[in-house]
C-alpha cells in the first residue's frame, strides 16, 4: 500500500467502496501501488500493468494492454474506437465487482504474464488515421504549415488528426483548424 495514494482513496465519492474493493484485489497481486495521471496504478517490473479511475456513469479498472488479452469473460471494453491498447472493466455498483473478484484477479495476472512475454501492441501509423479534406486543404495551400506539422511527433501529429477529424460538421473542423494553426506553427501539440 502507497501512501502517496490514499488521498485517491479517502476523496473517493461516488465510487469509494467500489474503490476500495478495487485496491484490495490489486494489493493481492503483490503488484507495486503507484499513483499516476491522478490514478492509483500497479505497476510490475516499473512497467505500467492496470489503473483505478472513476467516472460519473462507472468506475474501471484499465488495463494498458487489454487489447492483448484474452478476455474469456468477454468483460473487456474499448472505451472509443480510437483507443488501440487499453480495454476496460467497468463497474457501477460494489456486487458486479464482489462477484467477479476471481475473473478480475486472473485478469490481472494475464495483463502481468502480457508484460513479461514482452508482446506489444500493434498500433496505427499515423498516416493510417483519418485526415480531415478541410486540414488536407490547409496543408496543401502553404507549405510551412506542412513542414510544422511533419516536425511534430507522430503522437502530436495524431492527436491533430483525431481532434479534427472527430467534428461531424465541416465548419466546426474548420474552426478547429484555425485555432490549431499557430500552435502547430510553433511545434506545440494539441494538448501541451
Amino acid at each position: 500500500m502507497n501512501p502517496k495514494v490514499n488521498f485517491f482513496f479517502e476523496n473517493a465519492g461516488q465510487w469509494q467502496e467500489e474503490f476500495e474493493k478495487l485496491r484490495a484485489i490489486a494489493l493481492s497481486t503483490e503488484l507495486v501501488e503507484d499513483l499516476k495521471w491522478g490514478c492509483p496504478c500497479y505497476t510490475y517490473d516499473g512497467k505500467n500493468i492496470f489503473l483505478i479511475h472513476g467516472f460519473k456513469e462507472y468506475c474501471a479498472l484499465l488495463f494498458f494492454k487489454g487489447a492483448l488479452m484474452k478476455d474469456p469473460d468477454n468483460i473487456l471494453i474499448q472505451q472509443s474506437k480510437n483507443v488501440q491498447a487499453a480495454r476496460q472493466i467497468r463497474f457501477t455498483e460494489l456486487s458486479q465487482i464482489n462477484d467477479l473478484e476471481e475473473v478480475i484477479r486472473s485478469y490481472m495476472f494475464e495483463a502481468v504474464e502480457i508484460e513479461e512475454s514482452g508482446a506489444k501492441v500493434e498500433m496505427k501509423k499515423t498516416k493510417e488515421f483519418e485526415m480531415a479534406e478541410e486540414f488536407q486543404e490547409k496543408l496543401d495551400q502553404d507549405p510551412a504549415l506542412q513542414e510544422a506539422f511533419k516536425a511534430l511527433t507522430p503522437g502530436r501529429q495524431r492527436a491533430y488528426l483525431l481532434h479534427f477529424s472527430s467534428a461531424k460538421q465541416s465548419k466546426t473542423r474548420e474552426a478547429r483548424i484555425e485555432k490549431c494553426i499557430p500552435q502547430i506553427m510553433e511545434g506545440i501539440g494539441l494538448n501541451d
